[in-house]
């Protein structure tokens, strides 16, 4: 007997579920409801089609319904909305284009998404605030973009700059906003701190610690009040403040939610009700690293849950083992990417870790071209176990994070870096590829060749027991130092180590790191503690770095910034 498998939602999860369903299962009816008007469009890509990156609206949908019937036999409805789950009666409310009526399932698919989050503020009802979800929400901004001069972003996570990067391409004069102390959150801060100049280089105001209390329409436009007192007028803003999950039709259903709204699910991505699964943004994931609940709205992660969960409706007993929230954005001609776990959760969760940085070149550098990339690497100290990293480059960053990403996957370790026989060529990149580079000097760490201090530890040092030495050139150190620091050039430590007190930890720093290195192994074989800040003052200038028109002070103490 065949079953009858109802979805709900269309997007990533719903797509991708119906099509593996069809593949394994031919006899199944398969019927996919979605709200609005488009089945499995590139929301990803709306805020380049916003910024005219992407010239053609219709390159932003990769299937209509018609095609989804010709082409699979699924029976997708749009403008049809799950209003209600009766679970007993295994039915869904459906309001759709003829009125309200039921349909009955075998097993029901919930991929509801998330919609965009937005904070109880006065004026925040105004029809010149919006924001960016779908096609509908796409095509408002574009035709607002169109005819504006200022916008106003609030909130600065991947939307937040995406839609920054594009409105400023668009020609508008743009501002962006967040109560935080860093734009990108799943970033650290010095490694944010580096797209966060780019958006200033290309002409974005930035504002961070400065909290939206209202907004009001004027006949001249729209004004947003800010906390400390400030006054915006901009011709529209739009809200790029998260989002939440998107199952408010689920009450009564008997499906157990979290206390957000987040569907309960186990590692099968079965709710607590038999024959319903869910996925998606709806849902929370584990975490790959720390193995705690986190809610991680990736469309590759659900693109996978859709496709496990049809295996598993069709007999199969696979598991979604997590996700490692790897991701990647274009910030003008910078890229960032990250995967894992950052300091700040770390920090959160009370877990032992070292950070080492290295700012290779994204391929040989006697090869014309070259650019500077800047890696991080979080780790544990006892067995390498690698917790996260992040990039920050012109051109090969995407490459490094992704292997990086596959090490994780594989429960591989610092070791394994640099053990990684990756492809080279001098205009791809260099005999000891930027990756291997991390997992040398990760190894050095743990082996206790050297061991580092990072930036928050700076903030701390007592200079009256510990010694902070600057290696670099005359010409680099008078250019600018860390205030306090004694100054022997690389070149000069061997003739003049005995100028350094014996009694103290030299605290050393270099450009990035690899002078120090050198000069810190001699130090060593001559007695002194040593320790390297990683990274060098190429990351402490990121880690310090303030934006022009954030209202925090330069005295203000960088970690309170994270």
């Amino acid at each position: 007997m065949s079953k009858k498998v109802v979805i709900v939602g269309g997007m990533a999860v719903g797509a991708s579920c119906a099509t593996r369903l069809r593949r394994l299962d031919e006899e199944a009816k398969i019927v996919v409801f979605e709200r609005g008007e488009h089945i499995s469009f590139a929301n990803c890509g709306t805020p380049y089609y916003i910024g005219d990156e992407i010239k053609d609206r219709d390159d932003l949908f990769l299937r209509t319904p018609e095609e989804m019937k010709a082409l699979f036999d699924i029976d997708f409805r749009v403008n049809s909305e799950v209003v209600a789950v009766d679970t007993a009666r295994k039915a869904v409310r459906v309001k759709g284009p003829g009125g309200e009526y039921e349909e009955s399932y075998d097993f029901l698919v919930l991929a509801p998404g998330a919609r965009a989050a937005v904070p109880p503020i006065p004026g925040v009802e105004s029809k010149r605030i919006m924001t960016l979800r779908d096609i509908d929400d796409t095509d408002k901004i574009k035709a607002w973009a169109a005819e504006a001069k200022r916008v106003l972003i609030v909130g600065s996570g991947f939307i937040g700059v995406e839609l920054a990067e594009n409105l400023k391409l668009a020609g508008l004069s743009v501002a962006l906003v967040d109560a935080a102390g860093q734009v990108l959150p799943p970033f650290d801060i010095e490694m944010a701190n580096i797209l966060t100049k780019e958006l200033e280089d290309k002409g974005v105001e930035i504002y961070l610690k400065e909290k939206v209390t209202s907004f009001e329409d004027r006949e001249d436009g729209l004004v947003a009040r800010f906390e400390r007192g400030r006054e915006f007028l901009c011709d529209f803003a739009v809200l790029s403040l998260g989002v939440v999950p998107d199952t408010d039709f689920l009450s009564g259903s008997g499906i157990e939610l979290w206390e957000k709204g987040y569907i309960k699910v186990d590692s099968r991505l079965r709710t607590n009700i038999e024959n319903v699964y869910a996925a998606g943004d709806a849902i929370l994931v584990k975490d790959f690293v720390s193995g705690q609940l986190a809610s991680i709205p990736l469309a590759g992660p659900a693109n996978k849950q859709g496709r496990i969960i049809a295996d598993n409706i069709c007999g199969g007993d696979v598991e979604y083992e997590g996700s490692l929230g790897t991701a990647i954005i274009k910030v003008f001609d910078l890229a960032g990417a990250c995967v894992g776990n950052n300091e700040k959760m770390l920090r959160a969760q009370g877990v032992p870790y070292k950070a080492v940085y290295a700012h290779p070149a994204s391929h040989a550098s006697y090869y014309p071209g070259a650019r500077q990339i800047a890696l991080k690497l979080l780790f544990s100290p006892d067995d390498g176990r690698i917790f996260g990293a992040q990039a920050v480059g012109y051109e090969g960053v995407d490459k490094r994070i992704d292997v990086i990403a596959t090490v994780m996957r594989l429960k591989g370790t610092v070791k394994d870096l640099e053990k990684l026989e990756l492809a080279y060529s001098p205009p791809y990149s260099s005999a000891k590829d930027p990756v291997n580079m991390l997992g040398f000097i990760a190894e050095n760490v743990m082996e206790g060749k050297m061991d580092v201090f990072t930036l928050a530890e700076l903030e701390g040092l007592d200079l009256s027991k510990v010694t902070l030495l600057d290696i670099r050139s005359k010409r680099i150190f008078d250019s600018g130092h860390i205030e306090g620091a004694v100054h022997i050039p690389f070149d000069d430590i061997r003739q003049r180590y005995t100028e350094l007190d014996k009694s103290k930890e030299i605290y050393i720093y270099c450009n990035v790191g690899w002078s120090a290195y050198n000069a810190g192994r001699f130090l060593m074989q001559k007695g002194f503690e040593v320790k390297n800040l990683t990274g060098g003052y190429r990351t402490y200038l990121h880690y310090t770095y303030r934006p022009r028109g954030s209202t925090f002070s330069i005295g203000d103490k960088v970690g309170s910034l994270g």
